[in-house]
């Protein structure tokens, strides 16, 4: 038994329901990511939680598993490229810890997929590119520098 600390249902608004998002492109960050093992055992994958930061959808969970240490080469090489998708969206080209991709504005392209298990919709993260300035000048096409770029 796990104690609740006094846990008052009537002070807390109920979590709405987890249907998937609407495919489409979103401003988001990781704010997680782990290491983990393969269903098999033979690889290791990471795990990066995002979260939606603007728009109809503020707030919402999406997840990649990017498994980097796979037996098959072109699985590893495939989740390589899309963390290199990543650094280059987030402006951290050589990082030593995946934490120093949390919190940085990227922009994540979503599409809906049926699961082979279930039938029902879920999300999958398709693409990962980096954020515009939305300030950048109206006349012409110079662009600037983005204000979270190091």
């Amino acid at each position: 038994m796990v104690h609740l600390n006094n846990f008052d249902a009537n002070k807390v608004e109920p979590a709405a329901d987890f249907d998937p998002i609407p495919a489409g492109q979103y401003v988001a960050v990781i704010t997680d990511s782990q290491m983990k093992p393969t269903k098999n055992g033979t690889g290791e994958y990471l795990e990066l939680t995002f979260q939606v930061i603007e728009g109809d959808y503020k707030n919402r969970l999406l997840w990649a598993r990017l498994c980097l240490n796979h037996s098959k080469e072109i699985t590893a090489k495939i989740a390589r490229g899309h963390l290199a998708a990543i650094c280059r969206a987030v402006g951290v080209l050589t990082p030593r810890d995946s934490a120093e991709l949390h919190n940085l504005p990227l922009v994540v392209k979503v599409t809906l997929k049926k699961r082979t298990d279930t039938g029902e919709l879920t999300n999958e993260i398709k693409a990962f590119s980096a954020r515009e300035n939305r300030t950048a000048a109206v006349a012409g096409t110079t662009r600037t520098t983005a204000p979270w770029r190091r």
